[in-house]
Formats: structure tokens, C-alpha cells, sequence
């Protein structure tokens, strides 16, 4: 017996009003449908207002249209993108119920972590509040609303303070000014803690998918810490396994995190991700920027294999989830990247394009 959004199989009947609800969140949720691959191509032969017009007649146009009157160019693209984000997060939010609806909210609270450090960033660095404002994403729970008061704040000490009634303040009050990094590292620990406690033990069929997604994006982001600490001369494994998550899917951190370089590659040969990174990875690699991009596209691509192979379950709504956030960072490279003067071919190269 399995279930989402509430609904139970127990029979054909209680099946056909299962499958009813779930396609029509789905169809909902494709309502707003991604850009096409085909797309990035052509917007990289395009000036910053040439693309603004690109996007202002795609899903991104109410978005563009309420913005354009307080901001343009590049800031106009970034203010556009988060909004946009936020709202087909909402409007998913606000549409499922139940089980579905729980394990949604759950995996966006990482909007809530970026928002917490952008506000902290923000602050050690003397930006501007509107600099601040243009990177939060309203797609937690924290509103925009009470995210503009934080930004607003004189000093990180009294945003630590506003947000003494959450979760995350025992270790925010750690914060000296001169931690971040390890701030910001327990911060994504806290959420993948909660994540998993959230999916618990998972029994049903859409548990279980949505806990492997969840987890291959823990080895993910744990072998390209790994590399960055290996490239950067990081040997010792009580100094990079604090820097790991846990819960990962196949990744023995432990074992990875005492090897030398070269060892630590040929371990990796054994696992599922060699075959995205093997083109890359070499003794001579001085950027990991491609390395990263064939990790990131490796775990969508998988992420929608999954939502394929099982199309009732909360994969396909994941699946939209990861992919809409990847679309809404391509598009931002390609604007920054497209304002700061970069060539086409290193934007490209930052691009993860499925």
C-alpha cells in the first residue's frame, strides 16, 4: 500500500482518484515548463538586453514586467529570477497536501539556509541592503517580508538576534565575524539532518525515491568538497571529515578523506560517478569548475531517471524542484556572466544544460 498527497491505494477506485490528483499537480506544476536545452545556445549569442526580452516573453514575463520599472540589466535578471523561483514554490506548496506537501517543505527549507548565509555574507562584507535583497530567495519559510527586515539590520550580531525563536539559533550564536565557513557548513549539516529525519525510516515506494535523490545529492556535494580540499593540499581526515555531510549514497567518506590524491581518483573508479568526471579528472586539473558542472548534471540526469522509472511517486515534483533551481542558475551566469564581460566559452563552461 502506497501513498502521496494524502491519498491511500486500497483499491481501483481509491487508484483513479490517486492518479487524478497526481496528474493534476503535475500538470500544474508544467504549466510554468522549463526552457528548452536549445535555448542556452541561442542566449549566448544574445546582449544582456536581447535576453531580458528572451525571458520577458517566456514563463519569466509577469516577473520582468512588475521588476522592470526599479531595476535593469543584470539586477533586473537576478530580482526576476528569485521571484519567480519563489513563486512556482509556493504555488507547489499551496497545491499538494499530505505526504507530498510534507517532503516538499521539508527539502525547500535550504532556501532558508542560503538566505541565513546571504544575510550573514551580506553583513561581514559591508553590502549594500539592496545588494543583500537581490540574492534572497523567498522559497522557505521565511517570507520576503521578514527577510527584507533582516537585511535591514545594522550588523550581523542583530540579525543572529532576530532569529533567536528558530531552530538554527544555538549555532548562529556562534558567530564571531570571523567563522563563516564553519557556520555555513553546520548550517547545511542542520538541514540535511532535518531532511532525513523528516523522510524517516522510509517504507513507501515514494519515501524511498525521494531519500536516494536526496542522498546522491549528499555524495554530490561531498566529493566536490573532497576535491576542492585534496586540490588544496586538505590531507588530513580530522580536518576534512568535519566538512562533511552525512547520509550519503555510495561515497565512504571516511576511507576518500584519508587518501592521498592519487589514491583518492583511483578509489573513485569503483563508484557510479567515475564515468562523469573520468574526461576531467587528472593530475594536471587546475579548475574544478567543469569536474563540478559533470557532478551536478550527472545527479539531474539520475534524478530524472528515477522520476521516469516511477512517475507516481514525489520524484517528478523533486525532479521539477531541482531542475527549475538549475534553470534559474544557468540563467543568472549567463546575465553575470554576459555583464562582467566573460567570454561565451567560459559562461558555457559554468552552464549545466540537460
Amino acid at each position: 500500500m502506497d501513498s502521496i498527497g494524502g491519498i491511500v491505494l486500497e483499491n481501483e477506485d481509491r487508484t483513479v482518484r490517486l492518479d487524478f490528483t497526481y496528474d493534476s499537480i503535475l500538470k500544474s506544476v508544467y504549466e510554468r515548463s522549463l526552457l528548452p536545452k536549445e535555448s542556452y545556445p541561442r542566449l549566448l549569442n544574445m546582449g544582456i538586453d536581447e535576453i531580458t526580452r528572451f525571458i520577458q516573453e517566456s514563463e519569466y514575463k509577469n516577473d520582468v514586467d512588475e521588476l522592470a520599472m526599479k531595476y535593469s540589466g543584470g539586477d533586473l535578471a537576478e530580482h526576476a529570477l528569485n521571484r519567480n523561483l519563489a513563486l512556482t514554490y509556493d504555488k507547489l506548496v499551496r497545491i499538494t497536501s499530505g505526504e507530498l506537501n510534507y517532503l516538499i517543505v521539508a527539502y525547500l527549507k535550504r532556501y532558508d539556509i542560503w538566505n541565513i548565509k546571504t544575510l550573514l555574507r551580506g553583513k561581514i562584507y559591508n553590502a549594500s541592503v539592496e545588494d543583500i535583497l537581490e540574492s534572497l530567495i523567498a522559497a522557505g519559510e521565511f517570507t520576503y517580508t521578514s527577510m527584507s527586515e533582516l537585511a535591514a539590520k545594522a550588523t550581523y550580531q542583530e540579525i543572529v538576534e532576530a532569529l533567536k525563536h528558530t531552530e538554527y539559533y544555538p549555532l548562529l550564536q556562534k558567530f564571531d565575524g570571523t567563522n563563516l565557513a564553519y557556520i555555513e557548513n553546520e548550517l547545511d549539516k542542520i538541514y540535511y539532518a532535518d531532511l532525513f529525519e523528516a523522510i524517516g525510516k522510509p517504507r513507501s515506494k515514494d519515501r524511498k525515491l525521494f531519500a536516494q535523490v536526496v542522498r546522491l545529492e549528499v555524495d554530490v556535494k561531498n566529493l566536490i568538497n573532497l576535491f576542492r580540499l585534496k586540490k588544496a593540499g586538505v590531507m588530513q581526515p580530522d580536518e576534512i571529515m568535519p566538512l562533511m555531510i552525512e547520509g550519503g549514497l555510495e561515497l565512504k567518506i571516511e576511507k576518500l578523506a584519508a587518501l592521498p590524491y592519487d589514491e583518492f581518483v583511483n578509489e573513485l573508479q569503483r563508484t557510479q560517478y567515475w564515468e562523469a568526471i573520468s574526461g576531467v579528472v587528472g593530475p594536471d586539473m587546475i579548475s574544478l569548475t567543469t569536474l563540478e558542472s559533470r557532478l551536478t548534471r550527472y545527479y539531474l540526469e539520475s534524478s530524472t531517471i528515477l522520476s521516469h522509472v516511477s512517475p507516481i511517486t514525489v520524484v517528478p515534483i523533486l525532479d521539477y524542484i531541482i531542475h527549475k533551481n538549475n534553470e534559474a542558475t544557468n540563467l543568472r551566469i549567463i546575465f553575470r556572466g554576459k555583464e562582467t564581460g566573460l567570454s561565451d566559452e567560459l559562461i558555457k563552461d559554468q552552464l549545466v544544460i540537460i
